[in-house]
């Protein structure tokens, strides 16, 4: 009984010390997780968007748009490499979520892209945004912000001390 009691103290204290997470949201089939963004400096009128979406339906859905008050316009991107060269484009058509699977939205691939941006994005904010799929219609998520030039979000990491290897300036974009 002891050790059942130790145990459930500790299970209870380290969730009240656990960093806070940005929230799973469940829209329909799909599981959206590990919202986030990065901190923009003064000036920047443009930001990105990542996020990891798991279908756990039976028939595939589509990511379609998305809007926020803390953007003019919000675009679902890929970004890829073409012979040497980085090309990003907007999907016209949407990003599919095959049944079954998992697509992660992150620096370098498929990305949300936020145009015009009211004011910047400044690490430990949260920003929201609501997302439209084909079948699971609209759905608000709240993107953490992370530290410039972050690759990943990073639970319990307030220092701003993520991975800084391989991010662009975007200020010349």
């Amino acid at each position: 009984m002891r050790k059942t009691l130790a145990g459930l103290a500790a299970i209870f204290a380290f969730t009240l010390i656990a960093p806070a997470a940005a929230e799973d949201v469940k829209a329909g089939d799909l599981v959206i997780t590990q919202a986030w963004t990065r901190a923009t400096p003064n000036g920047a009128k443009i930001g990105g968007g990542y996020l990891t979406i798991e279908n756990k339906g039976t028939t595939p859905d589509r990511l379609i748009s998305g809007s926020g008050d803390v953007a003019g316009k919000l675009e679902v991107h890929e970004m890829s490499m073409d012979n040497g060269v980085m090309k990003m484009r907007a999907l016209d058509k949407g990003l599919t979520i095959e049944p079954g699977k998992t697509v992660k939205l992150a620096p370098g691939g498929y990305h949300l892209m936020m145009f015009d941006l009211k004011h910047p994005l400044k690490q430990g904010d949260k920003v929201p945004v609501t997302l439209e799929f084909e079948k699971a219609g609209k759905v608000s998520v709240s993107l953490d912000v992370q530290a410039v030039g972050a690759q990943a979000p990073t639970a319990g990491d307030h220092s701003g001390h993520g991975d800084h290897s391989g991010h662009m300036d975007m200020k010349k974009m």
